[in-house]
């Protein structure tokens, strides 16, 4: 098994488990309608919890109650129906406004997805305050998502960007942390939580690094908001952002949280209806925020969904679905290791640190025959290079394998991907 190293840093409480296999004393299968399903006859087991969560019951319900009972479209109408839009829309903002600890409901920017609050913050932020021979920094293990519009925007102004590599385990480096934030970092981008590795990053002491010299704190949230309790304010970030879809919500609704000075004196990201006060012929003034920085009809529905999902989590809680996550990695881990044939990346030890992801190589075998195999047997797990290319790179590795976890998954459906997984070599006629 091999671990984090094909580069080092310096080149830049959970009760008995139940008969049914669940985890911390429940199984919230029942609760998900697509869980329930069969997949070649089998019944289904999803760990690509990473790309997208599956919906209980109440977070479609929402959705389709309000398409059923109240559609139309919010701010704009003096009906019944558009103020029950409003209420549902703006409802949401504040649910989530508490959910992570901010400060103002208008500091809650609702986009589509994790990816256009990033390129918002881009080319919103970035286009106006990143200059000529300014630095931006960002870690090696970056999604796409918070990586290529840096880049972009470093090419287009004359701007350096520069990595914070990794340790041999996987986690960030601190001397890289200490040594390449500096007097002409404008701003630091970081996950909280690695998409690849499952790490918890120190965005709190990297924030506080960031801030000394002057640097604004960007937080790509997507994988830590559906895991761990965020709190923005504690960690001090100037910006943070989510999806819904990884969260129990739907596709198409995610967050942009900002600091009200920062938004305020950013320039609107895209124009027309619902983001402007009043229209001249040659002149503009444009709303205040959150209105600024969001044009054009929104998704209320996704909203309603984002509000379900929300409380649903919160009636979950956070301490249990860590203790679930927990007692997977406590389970499964072991039992890979003693494959022979399987090649571990970021999971030497299940850390504080560690998330519910499990990144993994067959010996031999490309992951996408893995996965493919994997499926035939009713096992969905993601295999690729999972957006985040220069750390595969970095890594040596062209894709890998993931199992990614979340707390309606139980020890059942880690035997099943064991054991299907014991198969994957002898189907391709590789000896044991």
């Amino acid at each position: 098994m091999s671990e984090i190293g094909a580069h080092s840093a310096s080149n830049e409480s959970s009760a008995n488990t139940v008969n049914n296999g669940a985890c911390a004393g429940k199984n919230y299968k029942k609760e998900f309608p697509l869980l329930q399903q069969k997949m070649h006859d089998r019944q289904i087991v999803y760990l690509d919890n990473g790309a997208t969560t599956q919906k209980p019951e109440s977070v479609i319900h929402a959705m389709c109650s309000y398409y059923g009972g109240c559609n139309a479209n919010p701010h704009r109408g003096a009906y019944e129906l558009s103020v029950r839009a409003t209420d549902i829309y703006e409802n949401a903002r504040e649910r989530v406004k508490k959910f992570i600890n901010a400060r103002h409901s208008h500091e809650i920017i609702f986009t589509k997805n994790a990816t256009e609050s990033l390129n918002l913050i881009a080319y919103s932020y970035g286009m106006s305050n990143i200059g000529a021979g300014d630095e931006v920094v960002i870690a090696i293990s970056e999604h796409h998502s918070n990586l290529v519009p840096w880049q972009q925007i470093c090419r287009q102004k004359g701007a350096v960007l520069k990595y914070i590599y990794l340790e041999e385990d996987g986690n960030l480096s601190q001397g890289d942390i200490e040594t390449k934030i500096t007097d002409r970092t404008k701003l630091v981008a970081v996950a909280q939580v690695s998409n690849v590795l499952g790490l918890v990053n120190p965005v709190k002491e990297i924030a506080a690094r960031a801030h000394s010299v002057g640097a604004v704190m960007v937080v790509d949230g997507s994988q830590s908001v559906p895991h761990i309790k965020v709190d923005v304010q504690d960690m001090d970030a100037d910006f943070f952002v989510f999806s819904g879809h990884k969260m129990l919500s739907p596709m198409g609704i995610g967050v942009l949280y900002g600091k009200e000075q920062l938004l305020n004196e950013m320039p609107p990201f895209l124009m027309g209806g619902d983001m402007i006060d009043y229209v001249e012929e040659q002149e503009t003034e444009f709303a205040p925020l959150p209105a600024k920085f969001e044009a054009g009809t929104q998704n209320v529905g996704g909203a309603a969904g984002l509000t379900a999902a929300i409380d649903y989590l919160e009636k979950v809680g956070f301490e249990y679905v860590e203790s679930v996550e927990r007692e997977l990695l406590d389970y499964a881990l072991p039992k890979l290791k003693a494959m022979p044939y399987i090649e571990l990346y970021g999971c030497d030890s299940t850390r504080d640190n560690k998330t519910g992801i499990i990144t993994f190589n067959v010996k031999d075998v490309h992951p996408h025959d893995v996965a493919t195999i994997l499926d035939a047997q009713g096992v969905a797990i993601r295999a690729g290079h999972h957006c985040a290319q220069p750390l595969m790179k970095y890594l040596g590795q062209n894709a890998t394998c993931r199992a990614s976890f979340y707390f309606y998954n139980t020890k059942e459906d880690v035997d099943r991907w064991l054991e299907a997984l014991s198969t994957v070599r002898g189907v391709l006629g590789y000896a044991e």
